[in-house]
């Protein structure tokens, strides 16, 4: 049943930043994640330019976003599902914050890119290119979690 409530609470808080907080009776912090999620994105106009990258029209998303606010939307992304993950009682094993981080971090790198990156021409732009970053960032941090637990239960054999 906890496995279960873990994958809920991340599922939830990837829909929205506070909502796992709220499925783990932390009203207060939740509230708070929602406040700063809603913050964020009106001042980044994310929701505005989800349309256009959904639709193809990258250069417009681009034109619209506002680069000053939406540099601190995967940080408070990520920070948030790890904080309900570990309030629904994952996050016990060592290094189990390393893929959060690493995905917070390398996303907003993407976020950093989004106007300039491009392969053969195709621009992912300010939506897509965070999101393939912290996807695999995510990934990456997974398996350096897995080896650093390798190791760490190596070096306690005697």
């Amino acid at each position: 049943m906890e496995r279960d409530k873990r994958i809920e609470v991340v599922l939830w808080s990837i829909a929205l930043p506070g909502f796992g907080q709220l499925i783990n009776k932390r009203f207060i912090k939740g509230a708070f994640f929602i406040f700063l999620e809603i913050l964020i994105n009106v001042q980044a106009r994310l929701n505005f330019v989800i349309i256009p990258s959904f639709h193809g029209d990258i250069q417009m998303a681009i034109d619209h976003t506002n680069y000053q606010w939406v540099m601190f939307y995967p940080c408070l992304y990520m920070f948030s599902i790890y904080d309900a993950y570990k309030d629904a009682g994952g996050a016990r094993d060592p290094y189990a914050y390393l893929p959060f981080t690493l995905a917070a971090f390398i996303g907003t790198i993407g976020v950093i890119y989004s106007p300039i990156f491009n392969v053969n021409g195709i621009y992912p732009g300010i939506i897509w290119l965070p999101i393939i970053f912290t996807i695999l960032a995510f990934i990456i941090g997974y398996v350096i979690k897995k080896v650093l637990q390798t190791r760490l239960k190596q070096a306690k054999l005697p």
